[in-house]
Parts: structure tokens; C-alpha cells; sequence
């Protein structure tokens, strides 16, 4: 039986590196280190190989983005009662905000160099 709490619920679907999956349940309040923590507190069985020493190092990737560890499932405006796929990864570090973006707009200058003879 579904309940009006469950609807308030996000269904996060994580996939790893290897393909394999696990759905969890979390409140929209809950932030990526809450889950990162929750995750690791309650690793799944069939995860084995992938264990990881520390919850730390654990981090979600959301529509191609790294997400930092207190940004909320309430604010990524997921849907309640609704899964959502997002990618569990063990790293260290996260790469430095618009890094990316900052290489792109590179690639792009230096492919839109003519050469007039």
C-alpha cells in the first residue's frame, strides 16, 4: 500500500562504474552526503567488489554534473514518488566548478581558427 509519505519519497536509482544498480529511498531534505553516508552505512549485497573504504569518497553524478556534498534532492527539484537514475563513483577530490565548461569554450576557439591564404 502506498502513502502519502511514500509520494513525498525520491526513488534514486545509483549506477555504478560496472553497470550494476540499487534503488534507495530518501527525503527531498537529504543531501548528497547523506546519501553518500547512507549508501556506504548500507552497502548492498552484489556491491562487494566495489567497496569502498570511506563514505568520503563517495560521489553522485546528476544530468552530467558532480554534485557537492550539501546540495539537497528537494533543491535539484527531483519528482517525489518518481525514480531517478543518478551515478555513484568513488573519487577523491571534485573538479573545480566550470572547469569544464572552461575547456569547452577553449576547444571551441581554437576549432573556429581560420586560415585565409
Amino acid at each position: 500500500m502506498t502513502t502519502a509519505r511514500d509520494l513525498d519519497m525520491v526513488n534514486l536509482r545509483l549506477i555504478l562504474v560496472s553497470g550494476k544498480t540499487q534503488d534507495f529511498i530518501f527525503s527531498p531534505n537529504d543531501s548528497a552526503m547523506d546519501i553518500a553516508k547512507h549508501v556506504f552505512d548500507n552497502w548492498p549485497l552484489g556491491w562487494e567488489e566495489e567497496q569502498v573504504g570511506s563514505a568520503s569518497i563517495l560521489r553522485l553524478i546528476f544530468q552530467g554534473r558532480f554534485l557537492h556534498g550539501s546540495v539537497t534532492l528537494g533543491a535539484l527539484k527531483l519528482p517525489p514518488g518518481r525514480t531517478t537514475v543518478m551515478h555513484l563513483v568513488a573519487r577523491e577530490t571534485l573538479p573545480e566548478p566550470n572547469s569544464h565548461g572552461q575547456r569547452n569554450r577553449e576547444k571551441i576557439t581554437e576549432s573556429n581558427c581560420c586560415l585565409l591564404l
